[in-house]
């Protein structure tokens, strides 16, 4: 994928972020024993882009090993307090440019009212709308996205557009806006000047924790990716999240950020793993 086409991609990610309907009270927070924080000892590795010698990944093992899995209807607390049932959806999703704006469209054409929820309002009335500081994203409708069928619905509670996906036997984040799909894995870039005068492109792929939304995040009434109660997979996020960070990455590097998960899960005594994990769940 081309740079410039990442950095688009990511944008959206940067504009994600929180405002004052998602600052909670002290009060009406969850028990804060769920979440393990932000600051704690990570293990990072950096390899050369076997795809493109003008740049390196850098890579949060600790976060791509953990055992993080989206509990989305299953325990999640919602980022807003009394909606829960929205998960991360309260605030809608920014476009990261036309092109993504284009392929959401695309989609939303073959979605039927047996599948969305709101079919009617969204293609009568529209179903992108524009934050405070006029950016285009989905509109939010009666307090969330309004592509997110509300519990009882029919074909399911959750993102209309990725049940959509499912429906069709595709990934999710082929319908899905950017920046949905790219959460809780973050890609950051940074360009590096190294002694001998040569500047490399470093992509960073991390955990999307509070930091990530901005100043607001730490007033999010829950985040999931140090909760505890969220950490309970069978499988590490470098194999649940496979589609996705080979989209963030390429296959070529991806490939080699697998043989470098496994030997760190393979290790005696892997040096850092997530609070929030099990116990054992590094081996």
């Amino acid at each position: 994928m081309p740079k410039t086409k990442k950095a688009k991609q990511d944008k959206a990610t940067k504009k994600q972020k929180t405002n004052r309907e998602t600052s909670q009270p002290e009060g009406s927070r969850p028990d804060p024993s769920d979440e393990k924080g932000i600051d704690f000892a990570r293990a990072w590795v950096e390899f050369p882009d076997p795809g493109d010698d003008e740049q390196v990944f850098r890579c949060d093992l600790t976060w791509l090993t953990s055992r993080w899995t989206c509990i989305f209807g299953s325990g999640c607390q919602g980022i807003q307090a009394g909606r829960a049932d929205d998960g991360c959806c309260t605030l809608g999703a920014h476009f990261s440019d036309e092109d993504d704006e284009k392929r959401v469209a695309e989609n939303v054409a073959r979605l039927t009212p047996e599948l969305w929820q709101f079919h009617d309002v969204g293609t009568e009335t529209g179903w992108v709308g524009v934050d405070e500081d006029g950016e285009r994203q989905t509109r939010r409708w009666e307090g969330s996205c309004i592509f997110q069928n509300r519990p009882g619905f029919a074909a399911g509670a959750g993102c209309s557009l990725h049940i959509l996906a499912l429906r069709e036997g595709k990934e999710p984040l082929e319908t899905k806006p950017d920046v949905c799909w790219q959460l809780p894995v973050r890609r950051t870039y940074d360009w590096i000047d190294r002694p001998d005068d040569t500047r490399v492109l470093q992509v960073t792929i991390g955990e999307y924790d509070r930091r990530g939304w901005g100043p607001g995040g730490h007033d999010l009434h829950w985040w999931c990716t140090s909760a505890t109660s969220a950490h309970g997979a069978g499988d590490p996020v470098y194999v649940t999240y496979r589609p996705e960070l080979i989209e963030l990455m390429g296959k070529e590097a991806y490939d080699r950020l697998v043989e470098l998960c496994e030997r760190r899960l393979a290790s005696l005594l892997p040096m850092a793993p997530h609070p929030a994990d099990p116990p054992a769940a590094g081996k």
